[in-house]
């Protein structure tokens, strides 16, 4: 009985699009070694036949290259699952430079678009420090700097860090609690 569901398990499995080739081959050879060992052969021949069978369309090209190429009866498993793994590890490289080509470009393009000498201008229609709008200095090309470095409470140019509304030290003169300024105390509106 345990031949006959160790076999089932045999047939049944097939190999994941996320799956490496070594995880699945490993599986695969666990379970022939446990029908070795309960005294059924089951030959190397039957392992390539189900590892060409199940494994996934993107390894299609190496297979029918070795159907082409060389007698199927007399390959051996571990020829087979070396140039699947081949294969498997020359995707990966051409995806991994895919990826970092495509970063050093959103990189490149990030800061090509900090050089521009853009500023963020305080919006007065607003009344939140996060307000703000782009506008690029016109003219006689000369590029204005904001008198203020970066809020460390909320990251903006157009005001001091002590004039931030975002501090946590900040106390409303209305109602006297921690948190919010004047403009937006809740107190002032009730009354």
């Amino acid at each position: 009985m345990k031949v006959l569901n160790l076999i089932r398990e045999f047939e049944r499995l097939q190999m994941k699009e996320s799956e490496s080739i070594k995880e699945y081959s490993d599986k695969l050879i666990g379970i022939a070694d446990k029908v070795r060992v309960l005294g059924t052969e089951l030959s190397d021949s039957r392992l390539v036949q189900k590892i060409l069978v199940s494994v996934p369309e993107k390894y299609e090209a190496t297979i029918a290259s070795f159907e082409n190429t060389k007698d199927l009866t007399q390959l051996k498993v571990v020829d087979l699952i070396s140039t699947l793994q081949a294969q498997e590890q020359r995707r990966l490289m051409r995806q991994e430079g895919s990826i970092e080509r495509s970063i050093e470009g959103a990189l490149k393009a990030k800061m090509q678009q900090g050089e521009k000498g853009e500023e963020w201008k305080w919006n007065r229609k607003k009344s939140d420090c996060n307000s703000g709008s782009k506008t690029v200095a016109k003219g006689n090309n000369t590029e204005n700097y904001n008198k203020y470095s970066s809020c460390k409470y909320c990251g903006k140019h157009n005001h001091p860090h002590f004039r931030c509304w975002r501090r946590p030290d900040v106390k409303c003169r209305i109602c006297n609690l921690m948190g919010h300024i004047e403009r937006f105390c809740k107190e002032s509106r009730n009354q």
